[in-house]
């Protein structure tokens, strides 16, 4: 059975850092991203990454979020730096396993960045 667990959001202040994790069982997976989505606003990626392949990022959050994933430990880290109060917003980490195109889902976790 596949999950997908998050954690790490949390309220920050604009400019501030956070360390989101995803911790996946249940599979061997292939891409691994993170989504978000803001209060009115459709679900987005975020950052994606290819077990073995490239990491894209959304044009937003470029050189401010760093993808990084442990194939030993199954788990994808998202660091956010220099949060802007667009940031705010319940994040998502999606993967699919090998040879598949099922997308599984974990329940998100919220990002609010506030002063």
């Amino acid at each position: 059975q596949v999950q997908l667990v998050e954690s790490g959001g949390g309220l920050v202040q604009p400019g501030g850092s956070l360390r989101l994790s995803c911790a996946a069982s249940g599979s061997i997976f292939g891409l691994m991203g993170w989504y978000r989505q803001a209060p009115g606003k459709q679900r987005e990626l975020v950052a994606t990454i290819i077990s073995g392949g490239p990491t894209y990022y959304a044009d937003s959050v470029k050189d401010r979020f760093t993808l990084s994933r442990d194939n030993s430990k199954n788990t994808l880290s998202l660091q956010m730096n220099s949060l802007k109060p667009e940031d705010t917003a319940v994040y998502y980490c999606k993967a699919t396993p090998f040879g598949t195109r099922v997308e599984y889902w974990g329940k998100g976790t919220p990002v609010t960045v506030s002063s």
